[in-house]
């Protein structure tokens, strides 16, 4: 139950994160609640994937979740797909593998800020790839049942 209850709690973050983020970025308020919850299902998928596989693996997995999901949304919306997309992507950043990477490298032990950077970099490579996946998928496949 308590494993249940975190990741419900790791998700609503992500989404009240994305939500914040949003703002940040000058997202109009009539899409707030959409980016919540495709920065929210990334954050999801991300952590029920993670313990099955490596993190560049569970990220790839939530950014063709994102993307897929940001390219429907704009659809239906009638936006450009950046609004939900770099929004959405913000709880998969590897900003914490970066900063330990640089603490690493800084404090001298150069070793663990190999093993964190190469992570990190795994991790935005897998972002990546997921990004050029989805973004490859024709227009038209978006389409598909909308009705506007």
């Amino acid at each position: 139950m308590s494993s249940f209850f975190n990741i419900i709690t790791q998700t609503l973050a992500a989404a009240v994160a994305t939500v914040g983020f949003s703002l940040l970025f000058g997202t109009p308020v009539r899409y707030y609640p959409f980016c919540g919850l495709i920065g929210g299902a990334g954050w999801f998928f991300y952590i029920t994937a993670l313990p099955f596989s490596s993190a560049s693996a569970a990220t790839f997995l939530s950014t063709v979740i994102v993307i897929f999901m940001s390219r429907w949304f704009a659809v239906r919306k009638h936006c450009p797909v950046t609004i939900f997309l770099i929004s959405g992507l913000i709880p998969l950043v590897p900003g914490n593998g970066l900063y330990w990477a640089t603490y690493y490298g800084v404090t001298g032990e150069l070793t663990m800020a190999f093993q964190t950077g190469l992570e990190a970099f795994k991790v935005a490579v897998a972002i990546v790839l997921g990004i050029v996946f989805v973004l490859e998928i024709p227009q038209k496949v978006f389409t598909i049942g909308n009705k506007n």
